[in-house]
């Protein structure tokens, strides 16, 4: 009988305990089976990570989806005839981008009721409240973003909504009424303004300022007085504020607060509030964090109604690529020069000062507005200055320019208006395309082109007695300053176009280029104005305050006052903002 012995040796098995079955293979099968489990171990990290690559793509996929099905969008331009023009590329074949920038006061929803504005109508129809053309130049160094002041009088074409199904024939009235037929309406409205080619548009609502202003943790601004508005609710200390949702909507939309209470004054107050916001996304972090940036492009894509070039998330990353290697000091804010309109019925209304053309033209041949080191450059002078591009040039200092046509007393309706249309520019049709023109802006039938005898070298509108201010309101349809306007011998009202006219319907809108001939460089214009003559600023400069309207703009119980006192006589309102 064999008996076990104490001594090393395996351990005893359990009682009961059964012995493994033999593997096989032998040493060689032990080795592979002890491997087994580290094997399962990398089978279960590769099936993790799949599942985490997986889970992460649909997560991006559903991003791209949600950002892509926010954004609205429609055709660019509404204009019954013509389109928004083109861009002139430079000698390396880049080309500049314009964006009218549309700030809509529509109260289509509930949402945008309860924010602020009037919603008797059901919201019914809108108005931009801000029209701003941003232009992005074609290497991308710098930027002009030019304001064009809500209460501007002007020619606006004919529309067609295709959304709405609504149109609207050319006709005379305030620009921002053209949004009543859709972005694409204002866009054909600036472009026959300004002659500005308008690539895209991006329009925002009462609600994107809210949206977007939390989006990036609020807008720093400072105004220089006590300033309380009851129309649009601005209630604010002097000082500093970090604005957002309601308090940064109050800032933009206050026309009462700011300046003379008028438009004019929420413009440069409007220009403050972008430039910080440039400022604010510029700074480190921002840009750079993706929670922040997720919710802003929510925010954005939420708020945002582009045109059919921008319906797209790449799209919209590429402007904004594009718009972020532009320096913040090389970023012009400007107000398109105006003066006061003076036609009766149109009180408080402005019209363009043919100055303007400076600007224009700057714009359209991708003048920059700043040189290098962000100082202003001699586009900058030429393109703010208050010169009338138009006028003889002299050695001596130019005299300020006349007020844009028109500015007498109120003359006879456009159609009983004839207008003889006289071809002194050597370019053949040109007579009948200006007098089809006028006949199309709402002028009388009779209206007629005929070429005159020889050439003539300016452009100018005559009158016989007792007529000129039907001759302004002739010139200021066909965009010729009122330094234009002069007494005639007849026939009644006589536009005569000259050799400085030699195409396009509207004066200085299009270079002037004979057959074969190279497209002429913009008229001299004065570059001794400065930068501020139309309100300028750098985004770079956070020193500016808002200037608090010290005019009685405002009422509290049917008393008027300026917007300082009404802030004393209403210690019950709550701050907008600390």
């Amino acid at each position: 009988m064999q008996v076990d012995t104490p001594g090393p040796g395996p351990r005893r098995r359990a009682r009961g305990a059964q012995p493994p079955a033999p593997a096989a293979g032998g040493r060689a099968a032990a080795r592979k089976s002890k491997k087994k489990p580290k094997r399962r171990g990398l089978r279960i990290l590769a099936y993790t990570t799949a599942g985490l690559v997986l889970v992460t793509a649909g997560t991006f996929g559903y991003i791209y989806e949600t950002l892509n099905g926010n954004i609205k969008h429609s055709a660019l331009f509404a204009g019954t005839s013509g389109d928004a023009g083109h861009e002139k590329p430079d000698a390396f074949g880049r080309t500049p981008i314009n964006i009218m920038v549309i700030g809509s006061d529509t109260r289509a929803t509930a949402a945008d009721c309860a924010i602020g504005g009037d919603c008797a109508n059901g919201g019914a129809g809108a108005n931009a409240d801000v029209e701003m053309v941003l232009h992005v130049s074609a290497d991308r160094s710098n930027a002009t973003v030019m304001s064009i002041p809500r209460d501007t009088m002007a020619q606006l074409p004919g529309c067609t909504d295709t959304q709405n199904h609504t149109s609207m024939k050319p006709h005379r009235d305030i620009i921002n009424s053209s949004l009543s037929y859709g972005p694409g309406c204002t866009v054909a409205a600036v472009h026959q303004l300004t002659g500005i080619p308008i690539d895209h548009f991006m329009m925002v609502d009462f609600s994107g300022v809210v949206q977007m202003s939390d989006a990036i943790g609020g807008v720093p601004v400072c105004v220089d007085n006590n300033v309380y508005d009851p129309y649009s609710h601005l209630k604010l200390k002097k000082g500093n504020h970090t604005l957002q949702g309601m308090a940064a909507l109050q800032f933009v939309r206050t026309r009462h607060g700011f300046g003379d209470g008028s438009d004019l004054g929420r413009t440069v107050a409007q220009h403050m509030f972008l430039s910080s916001m440039v400022r604010q996304l510029k700074s480190a972090g921002t840009l750079t964090n993706p929670a922040a940036v997720l919710s802003l492009a929510n925010a954005a894509t939420k708020a945002l109604t582009v045109d059919d070039g921008l319906s797209g998330i790449t799209n919209l990353v590429g402007l904004a690529d594009d718009l972020n290697k532009v320096p913040a000091n090389r970023i012009t804010m400007t107000t398109m020069q105006n003066d006061p309109d003076t036609v009766k019925g149109e009180d408080g209304r402005v019209v363009v000062d043919p100055a303007a053309k400076n600007l224009f033209s700057a714009i359209i041949n991708d003048q920059s507005l700043t040189a290098g080191d962000g100082s202003k450059s001699s586009a900058a002078a030429q393109a703010t200055s208050t010169v009338d591009p138009n006028a003889p040039s002299s050695s001596a200092p130019a005299a300020p320019a006349s007020p844009a046509a028109p500015a007498a007393g109120a003359g006879a309706p456009k159609s009983e208006i004839a207008v003889h249309v006289k071809n002194g520019s050597g370019v053949t049709g040109r007579a009948s395309d200006l007098a089809d023109a006028l006949k199309t802006a709402g002028y009388s039938s009779l209206t007629a082109g005929t070429t005159l005898v020889g050439n003539a070298d300016t452009s100018e509108v005559t009158y016989t007695a007792g007529r000129e201010a039907d001759a302004q309101e002739v010139a200021a349809s066909v965009g010729l300053p009122a330094t234009a306007v002069k007494p005639g011998t007849g026939p009644g009202i006589t536009l005569v176009i000259g050799k400085d006219w030699t195409s396009g319907t509207t004066f200085g809108s299009a270079p002037a280029s004979g057959a074969g001939t190279a497209a002429q460089a913009p008229p001299p214009v004065n570059t001794q104005a400065a930068l501020s003559n139309a309100n300028g600023q750098t985004a770079d400069d956070s020193t500016k305050c808002g200037q608090v309207s010290t005019q009685d703009t405002v009422a509290i119980n049917g008393v008027g006052m300026n917007p300082t006192k009404a802030y004393d006589k209403s210690p019950g309102v709550p701050d907008s903002a600390p």
